[in-house]
């Protein structure tokens, strides 16, 4: 097991932005970058030995500058949507960057995914990791708030890719950090992923309007094409979803949510036999089948990203939270912490 730090490209702005290459157990390597604390590439082995990757990234920095697919990164300081970029707390009613038509999505304009944020090699007994942290400060896509918050990929000798996420504030303030890693577990984004397993640990799903704006109802899953309880093809539903959504891009309710990540979601590729087990203390987890990539973005090895040739699972808070109060509450108090966890787990079917 080693990290190894090097040199992944250099901003417009003369910024030097570090990568960190991570070599785990059973053949899993990925690596991080500075920029966004995205993870760029994450590779394991399938049932004949074989290593590959399993999501989709770029080769160099420059593709990340102006993609907006949020490829493999932290988004923040509020993953996902928040109606009309607006919200009230504590009294005060606060405007956020509109990004997404009238709505504010994944932190806004220049979220957490495009900030450059600043890592350090970790080294430890049975996984090797980085630590990265970022400052956002005051008033940051109209958020409240001078933000500090640190973001840690750790690698272990199983397999598992533990990200532990961390924040505090001198300021009333909402919090929701998610991984936007884009999956395929097949062909790292050539071929499409509808034939995946999908199984979510969840009974219930938010309801959304056209815009994909929660209603504040909950709805179970049971008859809809939202019914992952057993496991079953991703694309064995989604011929209803798209006139609506373009696919998959709906919040499930997990169950059982506590302060130890515990499963949420196990996705298999028949014909590799990889298995990916998504283990969060998250309450919600956002299923996105990659409705939008249409071909435009030429990813790693020169392969086009396609509709479907890859899926989301983002462990994070209610979308729209704050305006419902009724949903957990995603406000961070000075003097509180701010902390979550979510493991990406890489095995060969049995």
């Amino acid at each position: 097991m080693r990290v190894e730090k090097t040199e992944f490209g250099i901003t417009p702005a003369g910024e030097w932005v570090a990568g960190f290459t991570l070599e785990g157990g059973h053949g899993v390597a990925a690596r991080v970058i500075e920029y966004g604390a995205a993870l760029v590439s994450l590779e394991a082995p399938d049932r004949e030995g074989r290593v590959g990757p399993v999501v989709l990234g770029f080769d160099a920095l420059e593709p990340y500058l102006d993609c907006r697919a949020y490829l493999g990164a932290t988004v923040g300081r509020f993953a996902n949507r928040i109606a009309d970029g607006s919200f009230s707390l504590e009294g005060r009613s606060y405007r956020l960057t509109r990004n997404l038509g009238r709505h504010h999505l994944h932190g806004g304009a220049r979220g957490f995914d495009k900030a450059l944020w600043r890592g350090e090699p970790i080294e430890a007994e049975g996984e090797v990791g980085v630590r990265l942290r970022y400052c956002s400060p005051d008033g940051e896509e109209g958020y409240p708030g001078e933000l500090d918050v640190s973001v840690t990929y750790r690698l272990d000798r199983s397999g598992g890719l533990r990200i532990d996420y961390r924040a505090t504030t001198d300021r009333a303030t909402l919090v929701n950090l998610a991984h936007h890693s884009y999956f395929n577990l097949e062909s790292g984004g050539e071929t499409s992923v509808l034939a995946h397993q999908i199984e979510i640990e969840a009974d219930d799903y938010l309801v959304i309007d056209e815009e994909g704006i929660p209603t504040g109802e909950i709805r179970p899953v049971e008859g809809t094409p939202l019914d992952f309880r057993s496991p079953r093809p991703l694309g064995c539903g989604i011929d209803a979803l798209v006139a609506s959504r373009g696919g998959y891009d709906h919040t499930f309710v997990l169950r059982g949510r506590g302060t130890s990540p515990t499963l949420a979601a196990r996705v298999t590729d028949p014909g590799t036999g990889r298995v990916l087990e998504v283990l969060t203390t998250q309450p919600g987890l956002q299923l996105y089948s990659g409705n939008f990539l249409d071909g435009s973005l030429i990813g790693r090895g020169g392969v086009p990203y396609r509709r479907w040739h890859a899926l989301c699972l983002e462990a994070e808070h209610f979308p729209d939270a704050p305006n419902h109060p009724s949903f957990p509450s995603a406000a961070l108090e000075p003097g509180e912490v701010y902390a979550h966890s979510v493991i990406y787990r890489l095995r060969v079917q049995e």
